[in-house]
Formats: C-alpha cells, sequence, structure tokens
C-alpha cells in the first residue's frame, strides 16, 4: 500500500471510528476541533522524544473516561510512549494522587497511524463537574505537522524526555495550543450534550487565556448551577467560514466529524457565518441564499439524528475590519438573521445580535461589550453564555 492510499485508509478507518461514537451509551465531556497544523504553530522543536501537558476543562463529571486522541490530519504517524491524565493545578502542576495512566488495547504505548485516530481504554477516574483536567503525553516520533487545536486559549507545557507524574513541567517551552487531543466521553446517566459549530467567537478570540471564560465554557457553568447536567462541546475553530475559503475546513466539510462523529449529542447551536459575510465583497446576496442553503442541510443531518438544532443569530461587526462601510455586508446578516428568526426550520433561536448589539448603532456591539468590533470581550462572553444557558433552560 502506497502512502496516499495508506493515509485515505486511515481517513475513512477515522470516520467510522467517528461514526460509531455517536451511540448514546457515552456522551461527551470535552471536544475540540481538530485541524493541520502549520509551522507558524508548532512548537520551536519537534514534539519527537518530549513531553507535552494539556489542560481543559470538563463539563459533567463521572467515575470513567475514555481519551480520542487525533493524527487526522498528518501524513506520518505520530509514537506515543504514554499518556496520563490528572488533576490540574495552577499553570503546569497536577495533583499527583490522582494521576492516571491510560492504556490503549491494554498497552501504554500506541502509534497514531496517519490520517487517523486513537481511543483509550476505559479509565477509572474521579472526574468532577466543570474541573480542569491535565493530559500528559511522552512522545517518540512525530510529524512535521502535527494536528492540533490552534485556539485553545489555554497553555500547553513542553519538556525533554519521558514525564512521570512527579516530574516537573517548571521549566518548560510553553504554547497556547492543544496538539492531539480530540475528545473526552463518559457513560451516560441520560444526560443532555450540547455542540457547538462556530469561529472564533466561539473558539474564544478575545477572552482570558487560562481562565476558561469563552462563552460555551459560561453556558456549562450557568447550565450546571440551573440544575442542568448537560455535556457541553465546543467546537469552533478561529477563522473559520461555512461554506469555503477561511482558516481550516468549512464547516460544510468538518460538520460531519466534528458534529456527527460526537458522542451523545442532543442539541446542536449553530452559530457561525460571520466570517463568510465579512469576506463576501461583492457576492453578498449569492453568500445570503449559500449560507441559508447550507443551515439547512446542517438542521436536516442534525433531525436525522435526532438531534435538536437552535441558531445563533450572527453577532453585529461594525467598526471592524470587516466592515468597510459595506452597506451589502450588513444586509447579507441582516437576512441572514431574519431566516434564522422566521423560518421555524430550526428548534430554536439564540438571539445574539439583539442581545449583543448598540441600540443606538444596531451595525455594532455594544462598546462595553467588544474586544475589537467583531470579537466580544471577556465580559461580552459572559453576557452570552448566561444568555444562552437561560435560553436552553426555558427562563
Amino acid at each position: 500500500m502506497n502512502i496516499r492510499s495508506l493515509f485515505v485508509f486511515c481517513a475513512l478507518s477515522c470516520a467510522v471510528y467517528a461514526s460509531a461514537q455517536a451511540d448514546q451509551s457515552w456522551v461527551g465531556t470535552w471536544a475540540a476541533a481538530a485541524e493541520f497544523t502549520g509551522p507558524g504553530d508548532m512548537p520551536r522543536e519537534p514534539l519527537t522524544d518530549r513531553s507535552l501537558r494539556e489542560v481543559v476543562q470538563v463539563s459533567i463529571g463521572s467515575d470513567r473516561l475514555t481519551l480520542r486522541l487525533s493524527n487526522e490530519f498528518s501524513r506520518q504517524p505520530v509514537e506515543i510512549k504514554s499518556v496520563y491524565i490528572a488533576d490540574a493545578l495552577d499553570s503546569c502542576d497536577i495533583n499527583v494522587k490522582t494521576a492516571r495512566y491510560l492504556s490503549f488495547s491494554g498497552r501504554r504505548n500506541v502509534t497514531i497511524p496517519a490520517g487517523g485516530c486513537v481511543v483509550s481504554d476505559v479509565c477509572k477516574y474521579a472526574l468532577k463537574p466543570l474541573q480542569r483536567l491535565s493530559v500528559t503525553i511522552s512522545y517518540g516520533a512525530t510529524p512535521e505537522n502535527a494536528t492540533s487545536h490552534r485556539g485553545s486559549r489555554t497553555t500547553s507545557y513542553i519538556i525533554k524526555g519521558v514525564s512521570k507524574p512527579k516530574t516537573s513541567f517548571a521549566v518548560s517551552e510553553r504554547v497556547d495550543h492543544w496538539y492531539n487531543i480530540a475528545s473526552i466521553d463518559v457513560p451516560s446517566t441520560g444526560q443532555e450534550c450540547v455542540a457547538v459549530l462556530g469561529n472564533s467567537i466561539t473558539d474564544g478570540r478575545g477572552s482570558t487565556t487560562n481562565k476558561q471564560n469563552r462563552w460555551p465554557d459560561v453556558m456549562s457553568g450557568a447550565l450546571q448551577t440551573g440544575g442542568r447536567a448537560c455535556g457541553v462541546l465546543n467546537l469552533g475553530i478561529g477563522g473559520n467560514c461555512v461554506l469555503a475559503g477561511g482558516l481550516s475546513e468549512p464547516a460544510l466539510k468538518r460538520f460531519d466529524r466534528d458534529i456527527l462523529g460526537q458522542k451523545g449529542v442532543t442539541s446542536l447551536i449553530l452559530f457561525e457565518g460571520i466570517n463568510d459575510i465579512g469576506g463576501s465583497n461583492g457576492r453578498s446576496e449569492q453568500v445570503a441564499k449559500d449560507l441559508i442553503e447550507a443551515y439547512r442541510q446542517f438542521i436536516k443531518k442534525a433531525h436525522e439524528r435526532g438531534i435538536k438544532v437552535y441558531m445563533g443569530t450572527i453577532t453585529p461587526f461594525g467598526k471592524s475590519f470587516y466592515d468597510g462601510g459595506n452597506l451589502f455586508k450588513e444586509a447579507c446578516r441582516q437576512t441572514v438573521n431574519q431566516w434564522m428568526r422566521t423560518s421555524g426550520e430550526a428548534d430554536g433561536v439564540i438571539d445574539f445580535d439583539a442581545l449583543m448589539r448598540d441600540p443606538q448603532h444596531p451595525s455594532q456591539l455594544r462598546e462595553d461589550l467588544q474586544e475589537d468590533w467583531l470579537h466580544p470581550n471577556a465580559k461580552g462572553y459572559h453576557e452570552m453564555g448566561v444568555f444562552a444557558a437561560k435560553y436552553l433552560l426555558g427562563l
């Protein structure tokens, strides 16, 4: 089998795996959208023969879990010597007493094939709701370009050699990216699970690094406070488009993997399109039509899986770099939002536009909620997360 055939085979194997994840006996507690990693988002030195500690915040707890690792965008395999998880403390520190090694078909070492992914064996672990969990990977040989999630808004730590739970990461290279980790699933006890498809506003551009204050994080906490134990999966990608262009695979291409491939999803929030509209120079009318058709495709696919769909209206971008006084772009945004509010094709509408816009200048964000007139600031994300949770709670 040549390398191209192997890559296609592994990619298909990963797609089959993702499809198998959709059963309702397990549910996602954390996920991130996988991306190709170019040189600008790689560590200073390759990950080969180094250890990487990454930190995530889960949504729901359990006494067992599995971890999925992805190599879907790399053309060489990833050799892993060991993976252990532990409760995260401040910065790079962990609670050593909670450390547990993961196994893969009974072994600590595993190789992720080019274009593929692997899932750990079930691990007994006292995972608490909304807790920060560290994942420490010791690598063997690694690809030139990793599979990552660039917009982690969370610091990862890299040291030389193999790491053990008592190994210090205090002197380390620090990068704000996740590498290879893709999802954490727990046994389902009937919980709901909300997946969010989005761009940088969902990914958290303008939120506070290491504070876990993106709007889906805030929504997750507010749902817990409201008495609804609910998995929340953030599948946003910075710079992402629905139709074409932008950064990473457009939503039309990644929807099946990133949304339908997650475990136990019961609801979907569709909140993407601002980059398509912002880049619609001279094509605004056609982009509006194409976005609506894409949303219809997403709704149809989700409904076929029994997943409820909530549309998030597109927030204003006046005074941002997308603006330029182009009235056609604003007309495009208004057309798309009007369709969301009136079509009745989705199961509901979370009207982020109405929440975030300046009443005196409705094509702009409220000044106290914006970071660069395109992205909200931390206060804006808090408002969005609480607003979305109240909507889902029926408040």
